[in-house]
C-alpha cells in the first residue's frame, strides 16, 4: 500500500484559487505600506546558526530549524555536546533578526532612516494545530535610524491603514513598554537574573491565567509574585480610553516610557489604542514600546511588534534605533475576501483536435492584447465537469473555437449559467 503523498506536517500546498486569493491580499498590504513611504527588501531564508541563537529570539530560538554542517564525520557526530554543535545555519524564525543583519551588511548603501517592507515565509518547529503552522508568512514593516516615537506612530498608522484596507474592522492596538515592565519588576524586588524568565512567564497570562502566572513566578523564586500581579489583571468593562488612567495614575506615570506612550496616543486620536500593562511580547530583543493587534472575536493577536534598539548593535558594536510591526498573515487571511481585483476578464477557449495550433495561439494572443485572461482548454468528454472546474478557478466565460474563428466572431457564454 502506497504511503500518503502529503506535505510535511505544519506545511501546506495551495491550489490556484487559494494562491490567487493570498496574492491579492498581500498585494493590498504591500500597496498600503508603499503609500506610507516604505520600500520592500529581501533577505535569505537562512542565517548563521549563532546569530539565530544569540539570545534575542526568546522561546522562538528553541523552535528554529537547524541546517547541519556539510561533511560531518562520525567523530564529529559523537563528540557533539548539543545538536547545535552540528549546525552552522538555520531557517529564519522571524524577519527581524535577518533585517538587523541586513542593515549591518548594507548600511553604507542605505539612507540615514530606513523604512523597510518584508513579506516572506518564516519557519518554526511548532506543534501543528489550527492557525499554527511550521511555515507561515509574515508581513513586516520596520524603521531603522529614527530615535523618537515618530517611528512607532508611523508603524501603527500604516498597520491600521492596512487593516482598514483589508476590511478587518473592530481591531484594537494593545500597547505597553518594556521599560515599564523592567521598572515594575525592580519595584517588586525581582532579581535582575530572574527578569528575563519572569517576563516570559508574564507573557503567558492569557494562556495560564493569573494563578498560573503566580505559581510559575513563585517557582522561579519571585517572593512578591501575588502582590505584583494586581496591576496586570484586566478590568471588567474597561474601555480603550479608560485604560490610560492605569498608566497615568501608576507610580510610573511620570516616567520617560509613560511620556512616550502618551505621545503616541495623542498623535493617533482615531486609532483605538489600549494601554495594557500585561502585554509583554515574548522576544528578548524589545527595549521600548511594544504593541499587538487584538480582535474581539479571537483569543490571539493578529500582529505585533515594538522597539528593539539594541539588536543591530550586536552586529555593529554601536546601537542603532529600530522599531517594527508585523502582521500575522495566516491568521489575517481567514478574515479577508477582496474578490478578484485584476479587472481582466477570465476567459476559456474550448477547442478540439480539428483546430490548427498556430491559429489557436494567435486567437489567444489577440484576446490577451485586449485585456483578457485566456486559458486554452481541450474539449473533454465530460464538458460539464470541466466548466464547473473553470468556474471554481474564477473564470467567467467560455467559447467554442471553430476553424477560422476571430476574436469578433466568438460566441461567449457565461460560465455561471452552465453549472
Amino acid at each position: 500500500m502506497a504511503s500518503p503523498v502529503t506535505p510535511p506536517r505544519g506545511m501546506r500546498d495551495f491550489l490556484p484559487a487559494e494562491k490567487a486569493r493570498r496574492e491579492r491580499v498581500l498585494a493590498r498590504i504591500r500597496s498600503v505600506y508603499r503609500a506610507h513611504g516604505f520600500d520592500e527588501i529581501e533577505t535569505p531564508v537562512m542565517e548563521d546558526s549563532a546569530r539565530l541563537h544569540s539570545g534575542l529570539g526568546g522561546d522562538n530560538e528553541k523552535l528554529a530549524f537547524a541546517v547541519m554542517k556539510r561533511g560531518l564525520t562520525v567523530d564529529a557526530l559523537r563528540s557533539a555536546e548539543s545538536p547545535l554543535d552540528l549546525a552552522d545555519l538555520g531557517l529564519r524564525f522571524d524577519l527581524t533578526v535577518p533585517l538587523a543583519r541586513f542593515y549591518a551588511s548594507n548600511r553604507g548603501q542605505l539612507p540615514s532612516v530606513v523604512r523597510a517592507i518584508q513579506v516572506a515565509p518564516v519557519w518554526r518547529a511548532e506543534r501543528p494545530q489550527k492557525g499554527r503552522y511550521r511555515q507561515f508568512v509574515q508581513c513586516d514593516i520596520d524603521i531603522i535610524g529614527e530615535t523618537g516615537v515618530l517611528a512607532e506612530i508611523e508603524l501603527i498608522a500604516a498597520t491600521t491603514a492596512a487593516l482598514d484596507a483589508l476590511g478587518v474592522p473592530g481591531c484594537n492596538i494593545r500597547i505597553n513598554d518594556r521599560r515599564l515592565l523592567t521598572a515594575w519588576l525592580e519595584a517588586h524586588s525581582v532579581a535582575e537574573e530572574l527578569r528575563g524568565a519572569a517576563l516570559i512567564t508574564l507573557d503567558k497570562l492569557d494562556k495560564i491565567g493569573i494563578d498560573g502566572v503566580v505559581a510559575e513566578l513563585e517557582a522561579l523564586g519571585v517572593t512578591e509574585a501575588r502582590a505584583m500581579t494586581g496591576w496586570l489583571e484586566p478590568v471588567a468593562g474597561e474601555q480603550p480610553s479608560g485604560s490610560w488612567s492605569r498608566l497615568i495614575d501608576s507610580p510610573f506615570g511620570d516616567s520617560d516610557a509613560a511620556r512616550d506612550l502618551l505621545a503616541i496616543r495623542n498623535a493617533l486620536p482615531t486609532v483605538p489604542l489600549v494601554f495594557d500593562p500585561s502585554l509583554v511580547r515574548g522576544m528578548g530583543y524589545y527595549t521600548g514600546p511594544i504593541f499587538e493587534v487584538a480582535h474581539p472575536q479571537f483569543g490571539y493577536s493578529l500582529g505585533g511588534g515594538g522597539r528593539y534598539d539594541g539588536m543591530i548593535g550586536r552586529f555593529l558594536g554601536t546601537d542603532v534605533p529600530a522599531c517594527g510591526f508585523s502582521l500575522g498573515f495566516e491568521r489575517l487571511i481567514d478574515l479577508v475576501d477582496l474578490g478578484d481585483e485584476s479587472g481582466a476578464v477570465a476567459s476559456a477557449l474550448v477547442y478540439d483536435d480539428t483546430i490548427d495550433v498556430a491559429e489557436l495561439v494567435a486567437l489567444q494572443r489577440s484576446l490577451i492584447a485586449d485585456g483578457s485572461r485566456v486559458r486554452l482548454v481541450r474539449r473533454p468528454k465530460n464538458l460539464k465537469v470541466a466548466l464547473e472546474q473553470l468556474t471554481t478557478e474564477g473564470f467567467g466565460r467560455f467559447a467554442f473555437v471553430t476553424r477560422g474563428a476571430t476574436a469578433g466572431s466568438l460566441e461567449w457564454r457565461a460560465l455561471e449559467s452552465t453549472t
